[in-house]
């Protein structure tokens, strides 16, 4: 079973940038397809981003599209997330995930099994 640990969160202005990541361990990384998803208070759990097993296949939410970029290293069994020109709006907890099963990008947070525990994003304006 998959163990997945995300980092990189903190206070930041607006228009900063951030490199959020997600170390995984284990489970065979390469086999899972990997999603980033995030949480303000009060709302609902939202997906961000998404990466197929080989990294050649990306899905972004509307919301980020052109801010966000997802990548993968399937050597150091870690997903990151970019986020640049951030937003008081991007303010939330940001969560990884991992599904084994299946084929292809996943954007629904049902699709997924595992779960790190979140690190904050605070964007202040």
């Amino acid at each position: 079973q998959v163990q997945l640990v995300e980092s990189g969160g903190g206070l930041v202005q607006a228009g900063d940038s951030l490199r959020l990541a997600c170390a995984t361990s284990g489970g065979t990384f390469s086999n899972y397809v990997m999603g980033w998803f995030r949480q303000a208070p009060g709302k609902e759990r939202e997906f961000v981003a998404a990466i197929s097993r080989s990294g050649s296949s990306t899905s972004y939410a509307d919301s980020v599209k052109g801010r966000v970029t997802i990548s993968r290293d399937n050597a150091k069994n870690t997903v990151y997330l970019q986020v640049n020109s951030l937003k008081p709006e991007d303010t939330a907890v940001y969560y990884c995930a991992a599904e084994r099963t299946g084929w292809g990008i996943r954007k629904s947070r049902n699709d997924y099994a595992y779960w790190g525990q979140g690190t904050q994003v605070t964007v202040s304006s």
